[in-house]
């Protein structure tokens, strides 16, 4: 990250001298993984959790102490926990069935207030979910309340800040908005479309993070925190149609069911239906700050909703998105089997080859291009297809895109893949996060021969059961085409141009 890059040079606190190790849980997360290199940057010692494949975060953010730990294994978290004088707890699992995530949100908690005091930790600083307690909420913001008065439950002195939606770019919330100007003429405005909400920069929830942090004054006490503007839904969509200028007709609707419309906005955004859904149910209750005491130890002003847009397209524009909502979606994707992991060799396989004079250095270049906005070269319309038919199994589809269009990290998502290996100019290996009767994994590979190179693409498939056969060799006719292809576009696109040879 640049200096510029970074949130809190604008705060009045200093950094503390006396502060003791900090961990930050959901460090992988778009939240914590823009915490993460703040802390660095003002000096703190930090050690953030991965639930699994640390070595690979290390080498993103080297400033920080990356473990493995899982807040749902208790036993993993005495090791993390050692040492801590702070702890963020940024944990949840909004992506899982209702019933599931407040299961599993709640035992996370638990687990990690009991750690927490078997380590003597001093101090939790919790992100929450705003609303009124006097009234109903929905599941999603009843539980973060519930885990909010777990974490207190211990010696470790709590500080909880509660946030309605975060904008900012790569959150989830403003990549539903954008998408549904962006890709709709016609936007039905169900009854809670007029449900007011106070939208806060994802910039300032950074910077409340850290505030808090440095202002000792703050420990034990909650607060809400807030952008300057209380907006209904519908207003938020119509500040980003002007925004880009696009015509669009909004019109009501009595039919409000929540279920239905996340479905048919998963199909049209880059946000999967379990996040888009859980977000909706909590529309229907007023999202707004009941209190300002905030202020009177962090004055600074926040940002307005419609710049926090802007800021978020210019982030978009000039491909500098640091974090993103898929980074941490599927659940548990972490700890999902590696190719190398697996007891024996996977039983189906296709190899496709060509040799060509082209440097490994632009080949590599080209083959990190793929996906996202720039498409998979040819057979585009096939792919799609399998993103429209993953859509509608509820899976993830091709839409989610990428976080960047120039760059590739280990864990970066790619549509319906996933990055699981890369070694610059030789090696990229993608495992599929589609609906799938099976494991499949994609293989680019470049050797040096002298002269020439040979770039190559293996597809790997994994399966036990007749349904997992029955999806390969019906799908194999299209490998044909796709991936073949695939490689041909990687070479074409790859500069300067040089002769090639097909095998």
């Amino acid at each position: 990250m640049d200096k510029n890059d970074f949130f809190c040079t604008e705060l009045a606190t200093s950094p503390l001298k006396d502060q003791g190790i900090i961990l930050v849980s959901g460090a992988t997360g778009y939240i914590g993984g823009r915490l993460v290199p703040e802390l660095v940057n003002r000096g703190y010692r930090v050690r953030a959790i991965a639930r699994a494949d640390a070595l690979s975060y290390q080498a993103k953010w080297p400033g920080a102490e990356w473990v493995e730990a899982d807040a749902l294994i208790p036993e993993t978290l005495d090791r993390a926990m050692a040492d801590v004088d702070t702890a963020y707890y940024l944990i949840h699992s909004l992506m899982l069935s209702a019933r599931r995530f407040e299961e599993a949100d709640l035992q996370a908690a638990v687990n990690f207030r009991l750690a927490a005091e078997k380590q003597k930790v001093k101090r939790i600083i919790y992100l929450g979910g705003l609303g009124d307690s006097c009234t109903p909420l929905s599941p999603h913001l009843h539980c973060r309340t519930l885990v909010a008065q777990e974490l207190a439950k211990g010696p470790a002195q709590l500080t909880s800040l509660r946030a309605a939606i975060i904008i900012g770019s790569g959150s989830a919330s403003y990549e539903i908005i954008a998408g549904l100007v962006k890709k709709l003429r016609l936007i039905p405005m169900p009854r809670w479309a007029r449900t007011r909400c106070q939208p806060i920069a994802v910039r300032d929830v950074i910077k409340y993070l850290v505030g808090v942090l440095e202002i000792r004054e703050t420990t034990g006490r909650s607060f809400d925190i807030g952008g300057p503007d209380i907006l209904t839904y519908e207003e938020m969509l119509k500040i980003q149609k002007k925004l880009i200028g696009k015509r669009i007709l909004f019109f009501p609707v009595f039919y409000s069911n929540t279920g239905f419309y996340a479905y048919i906005a998963s199909l049209v955004v880059s946000v999967p239906a379990p996040i888009i859904r859980n977000l909706i149910k909590s529309i229907h209750h007023e999202v707004i700050c009941q209190n300002s005491d905030i202020k009177k130890y962090l004055p600074f002003p926040t940002i307005p909703y419609k710049e926090a847009l802007l800021r978020a397209l210019s982030r978009e524009e000039q491909d500098k998105i640091h974090t993103r909502w898929s980074d941490a979606y599927p659940p548990a994707f972490e700890l999902a089997i590696k190719l190398h992991q697996l007891s024996e060799p996977p039983q189906f396989s296709n190899y496709y080859a060509l040799e060509t004079l082209k440097e490994a250095e632009a080949l590599f270049k080209s083959v990190c291009q793929i996906g996202g906005k720039t498409g998979w070269f040819h057979s585009n319309f096939l792919w799609r297809m399998r993103g429209l038919l993953d859509r509608l199994l509820m899976g993830i589809g091709t839409t989610r895109g990428r976080r960047s269009n120039t760059s590739l990290h280990i864990n970066d998502v790619i549509d319906f893949w996933r990055v699981e290996d890369l070694v610059p100019d030789r090696k990229l290996l993608l495992r599929a996060e589609m609906k799938l009767p099976g494991k499949a994994w994609l293989e680019f590979a470049i050797q040096d021969r002298g002269a020439s190179r040979l770039l190559s693409l293996k597809a790997y498939y994994y399966t036990r059961s007749i349904l997992g056969k029955i999806n390969w060799y019906f799908f194999l006719p299209f490998h044909i085409f796709i991936f073949r292809d695939l490689i041909l576009g990687i070479e074409e696109k790859s500069r300067p141009k040089g002769r090639t040879k097909k095998k």
